[in-house]
């Protein structure tokens, strides 16, 4: 959602926070979250507006919850990402060798892959 929106109502330059839509067979006006993009048949409204909002005479008014605002990260976001940047920093154990290579047949190793002395 873009913070450019504004509310749709004249001379209200507040960020919108609301859509509100008409569904004109049931004759019910819906005030929901902002959606996600602007549509030219919706309105967004500030705050202010959505609570102050009055549907012409025998229409419904419908108001969906509100999506809780993203505070952004919290404390504990922040200790999980420090935790992996460190894990991520600490080297990493010595590989034990293999058994093959004990036993002395194992004559060389390029990666992942071994050769091995036949018997």
């Amino acid at each position: 959602m873009s913070p450019a929106r504004r509310c749709s109502r004249t001379a209200c330059s507040r960020s919108a926070v609301a859509t509100l839509t008409y569904v004109y067979a049931d004759q019910t006006a819906v005030l929901g979250p902002l959606s996600t993009y602007a549509e030219p048949h919706a309105y967004d409204l500030c705050e202010a507006h959505s609570e102050r909002l009055s549907a012409p005479r025998g229409w419904d008014v419908l108001r969906l919850a509100r999506e809780p605002v993203d505070t952004g990260p919290s404390n504990d976001d922040l200790l999980a990402l420090a935790d992996a940047v460190r894990e991520a920093g600490r080297p990493a154990p010595p590989r034990q060798a293999a058994a093959v290579s004990e036993t002395g047949r194992e004559t060389a190793r390029k990666g992942h892959l071994r050769v091995l002395r036949p018997e």
